[in-house]
């Protein structure tokens, strides 16, 4: 199989590429700059912006699935209106322009990225591939992201990552997680009670080669652990590993005066369940969270390995 991906120098990108490779795929990358950094041995990067139409269509064309996870970083800096409108304007027009060339040619899969955040603010609710989106601005972001897919539709089977905090050792959420605990400053925020789906990064690019090799599978995909937990309880698994102390609270009011609005990223409670992938047969290497920090902050570093065998 010949996989496309954009946004391939990313997060997750860099960690599927890796994954694709060591299992026998043929991985066209895109990529803003010709020579991007990070990239595995054996990507062929392609040159192009994935909001802009361009030659890079034609390397898309030639291939049998395309992995869209194109889109500005939602916490690299404070949402100004400039950075709320990047935010969603680069995911919609880059899934805008993959949607219009795979609905008449190309690749017959579309693993295209969305979030968790769609379902918003829900407190204790458990939310899954069924649940209705809710309301704020990632949720309008993500609703408006799978949208934008619409037109593939016609012709490709099209599956929408919704995913949760990506827990990783080289990027991420978990090594400005980690942080206050190593400075022995570590804590819940506030009461700590809202709800954190995560996955770690492993499970996360497993999920995305499920969502390719599956051919039952189409629409929401739900891509969190199964054991979504607590902040309170994340900050005592993260004392746990790091033998620091957990219990030096965050004022919840101290977090939206540092980071304004996007504290909506780490302050609203959202308890998703993987349904549709545990309904499918996928079984998550790190269900649990403890564990899967363990692996990250304390096991082999993930350059040094494979993301995930065949």
């Amino acid at each position: 199989m010949r996989v496309f991906v954009t946004g391939g120098t990313g997060l997750i990108g860099r960690a599927l590429a890796r994954s694709l490779i060591d299992c026998g795929y043929e991985v066209l990358a895109l990529s803003r700059r010709s020579a991007p950094e990070g990239l595995p041995p054996g990507v062929c990067s392609v040159a192009g912006d994935p909001a802009v139409p361009g030659p890079w269509l034609e390397a898309l064309a030639s291939c049998d699935a395309c992995v869209n996870l194109a889109g500005e970083p939602v916490a690299r800096g404070r949402w100004t209106p400039e950075r709320k409108r990047a935010i969603r304007e680069s995911r919609v027009a880059s899934t805008r322009n993959v949607a219009a060339l795979l609905a008449v040619r190309g690749p017959s899969v579309l693993v295209n990225g969305s979030a968790a955040g769609i379902y918003g603010e829900r407190g204790d609710e458990e939310l899954d591939e069924s649940s209705p989106p809710g309301e704020g601005f990632l949720a309008e972001v993500a609703l408006a992201w799978e949208g934008a897919t619409g037109p593939a539709a016609a012709r490709a089977r099209v599956v929408l990552l919704r995913t949760g905090i990506v827990l990783a050792r080289d990027g991420g959420a978990l090594p400005k997680l980690a942080q206050p605990f190593r400075l022995f400053a570590g804590g819940p925020v506030g009461a700590g009670a809202f709800w954190q789906s995560w996955i770690h990064i492993e499970d996360e690019v497993g999920l995305i080669l499920l969502a390719l090799r599956d051919g039952r599978l189409s629409g929401p995909l739900v891509a969190t652990a199964p054991n979504p937990v607590r902040n309170r309880d994340l900050a005592r698994a993260l004392g746990r590993v790091l033998r620091r102390p957990s219990f030096l609270p965050t004022p919840p009011f101290a977090v939206r005066v540092a980071i304004g609005e996007m504290a909506d990223v780490v302050l609203e409670s959202e308890r998703a369940l993987p349904r549709a992938a545990l309904a499918r047969g996928y079984a998550f290497r790190f269900p649990d969270l403890e564990p899967a920090l363990a692996d990250l902050l304390r096991g082999t570093p993930q350059a040094a390995r494979s993301t995930l065998g065949a």
